[in-house]
């Protein structure tokens, strides 16, 4: 008689324990996607419910940036679609007015990463993002001169020089708005030889010699290795490059767009760009 007694509570053990197992063999996920568990509120404290959506990252997504993150947003590309092995990044770089420009005229981006916040705002007033942007990194501006600094210039002052062949971006670019403000700040004119529409288009100049100087991010300065060199321009006159992203209204894959922007903002993103002198999100 003890024995048939004891029997029924062993038996509702053993399925509860088999229970617990299942559910935690049920919560692992992995290779590509990303789990959300619904949390319910029941008199006045939240819990966990007991279900869990899991949603895929797969598909292409096309990527506006700006042309100063051409090389970091590379290698992060690389990166995402190793940790994301069904999903793929392709990327189309230019100026951030420019790409705001295709944008608004119908272009099909799914993700739009500036590099100042007024063209990102020609977007959300648009109507045209699909969420709320995040900035990512900041940036800081420097005078480009060639390899050994052959004309001298020490800093923003010498761009006066009417001898001295100097290239800006173009107005509107967010490097040319940002050398502008540095001008203005310094009390500066400059009667620059050119107007590029990307500050590629001012590295270009300086590093095959039809140029002595030009503004551009630290970034290029870097980037641009043994075939430039750069002079700082000083925190009191300099400005910080602000880097937002978001996702447009028109992409049709948010799962990627989500997973991208949480993999530029995570410590492998950031840690790329800081490898090419990006700095961090304030």
């Amino acid at each position: 008689m003890h024995a048939m007694k004891r029997t029924p509570r062993l038996f509702v053990l053993l399925v509860a324990l088999l229970g617990l197992v299942a559910a935690a063999c049920g919560s692992d996920n992995s290779g590509g996607s990303a789990a959300a568990t619904t949390v319910a509120t029941t008199g006045g404290a939240t819990t966990a419910a007991p279900t869990t959506t899991t949603v895929a990252v797969a598909g292409n997504i096309t990527v506006f940036a700006a042309a100063s993150l051409t090389d970091a947003f590379n290698e992060i590309g690389a990166a995402f679609t190793k940790a994301y092995p069904q999903a793929k990044a392709t990327f189309s770089f230019d100026a951030s007015s420019a790409l705001a420009q295709q944008i608004t005229q119908g272009a099909p981006a799914d993700l739009f990463a500036a590099a100042d916040q007024a063209n990102m705002d020609k977007l959300t007033k648009a109507g045209l993002n699909g969420a709320a942007p995040q900035v990512f990194a900041n940036n800081l501006l420097g005078i480009i001169v060639p390899p050994g600094n052959p004309k001298g210039v020490k800093g923003v002052q010498d761009l006066a020089n009417p001898d001295l062949k100097v290239v800006l971006c173009a107005d509107g670019v967010p490097c040319g708005t940002y050398a502008k403000q540095i001008l203005t700040t310094a009390g500066v004119t400059v009667n620059p030889v050119s107007l590029e529409q990307n500050v590629k288009g001012v590295v270009t100049k300086v590093t095959t010699g039809e140029a002595d100087a030009g503004i551009v991010y630290v970034t290029d300065i870097a980037a641009a290795g043994s075939k430039a060199a750069g002079v700082e321009i000083p925190k009191d006159i300099n400005v910080v490059a602000v880097y937002p992203i978001a996702a447009t209204k028109t992409s049709q894959n948010s799962a990627a767009d989500q997973a991208f922007i949480g993999f530029l903002l995570g410590s492998q993103g950031q840690s790329i760009l800081a490898k090419y002198g990006f700095l961090p999100a304030a």
